[in-house]
């Protein structure tokens, strides 16, 4: 009887390996404030990439430092950040981030996190207010290149639909699989990639089933194609 974890791995690589021949391999991109990009993941919440990056430049622009944006009032930075939706839940949480991380740390440095664990590393992020396991994975991965798999709702859709992860699998079930399953030198490139795949073929609504490289794998579309007529 075939190993199931050997299976999915093997899945998981095939998934991999047609994706970059699809889109290439993902250029990295570089990180040198930490607590910049925790605060764009947070501004970046059920809004466009465009959206997160006007907000974002708008933040940098209306205050000299992280300091100033936690000690501004808060409709200070409701304005600031405006621009990329949801301002009035967004700058609380900001603010309260940066208040938990100076708290604990007197600074905004978040660079010792390269030297623990991942698990240890994502534990702390993940004790700050409004900071999940997404947003925690993010960090970890793309600006301390440590072996953490992000799932955003591109992500979430696309594993499920594919069959690498339950149909009802949660987002933090499906990090841990792909974390169990896949060796850490395929996190980057395969999270940016479903992304990829996500929104060019894989919607939401109606998925581009047809010019998808990823058909004859996805447990989705095969049940669909042998579902009865009528």
């Amino acid at each position: 009887m075939p190993d199931a974890s050997t299976d999915l791995t093997a899945v998981i690589a095939e998934v991999h390996r047609r994706l970059q021949a699809t889109y290439g391999e993902p250029r990295r991109r570089g990180c040198s404030d930490p607590v910049g990009s925790l605060v764009q993941t947070i501004l970046s919440q059920n809004t466009s990439d465009v959206n997160t990056a006007r907000s974002y430049a708008s933040l940098r622009a209306a205050f000299p430092d992280w300091h100033a944006v936690m000690t501004a009032p808060a409709e200070a930075v409701v304005d600031a950040i405006r621009a990329g939706g949801l301002a009035n839940q967004k700058a609380p949480r900001i603010q309260a981030a940066l208040r938990a991380i100076y708290e604990i740390r007197e600074d905004f440095d978040l660079s010792w996190l390269a030297e623990l664990p991942v698990a240890e590393a994502r534990s702390w992020l993940t004790s700050l207010p409004g900071v999940g396991n997404k947003t925690a994975s993010i960090l970890l991965l793309f600006c301390f290149d440590m072996p953490a798999f992000p799932v955003d709702t591109h992500v979430h859709r696309v594993t499920r639909r594919l069959g690498l992860a339950p149909a009802s699998a949660s987002p933090d079930q499906v990090m841990r699989i792909i974390e169990a399953h896949a060796p850490p030198e395929w996190f980057y490139p395969l999270h940016l990639n479903l992304i990829r795949h996500g929104r060019a073929v894989c919607k939401a609504q109606k998925p581009r089933c047809d010019g998808c490289v990823l058909a004859n794998l996805c447990a989705s579309k095969n049940v669909a194609s042998t579902a009865p007529a009528g």
